[in-house]
């Protein structure tokens, strides 16, 4: 199954993002694209992004080596990791998203291994392969929550910080 989720606007906070419909968190899709709109907040505000992925993990705060490890994956301006999984991006352009921000993903063939996760695959125009986002499903509210991502690997520079282009 695929899913498209679109953004006329990418959240600044925490309360932006509880603004936005898709914070009910009532399907999958909506926590991964959550999550990635979250992670592009990082490079303007560090602390907003730590609670905007907080409210997306439910009962289940980063810890400081999250937080960590986040902070070094953005290190060396690698701002644009998270701007890659939009659709329009490229490394041509530097990876600028059309807009409206739209994100498209599947399901991964992974998807129900476990009980009350469930697993999508995300593409980056930067990559040659999907990411994973999994997310796992509270049966008391229905909703699904952010358990774990891959969506800070290394993707294709953009060209005009590539020395070689």
């Amino acid at each position: 199954m695929s899913y498209k989720v679109v953004f006329e606007k990418l959240p600044e906070n925490l309360e932006e993002l509880k603004a936005l419909p898709e914070a009910d968190l009532t399907g999958p899709e909506k926590a991964a694209a959550l999550t990635v709109a979250a992670l592009c907040v990082f490079p303007k505000n560090r602390e907003e992004c730590y609670k905007m992925l907080d409210f997306l993990r439910g009962p289940r705060p980063l810890s400081v080596m999250e937080k960590n490890f986040i902070r070094d994956r953005f290190m060396d301006g690698k701002d644009y990791v998270p701007m890659s999984y939009f659709n329009g991006t490229s490394p041509d352009n530097d990876y600028t998203p059309s807009v409206p921000y739209t994100i498209e993903m599947e399901d991964s063939a992974a998807q129900f291994a476990e009980e009350g996760y469930t697993r999508l695959m995300i593409r980056s125009s930067g990559a040659d392969s999907p990411r994973s986002v999994t997310l796992r499903l509270k049966p008391s509210t229905g909703q699904y929550f952010l358990w774990e991502h891959q969506l800070l690997v290394g993707i294709r520079i953009p060209k005009s910080q590539d020395e070689w282009a």
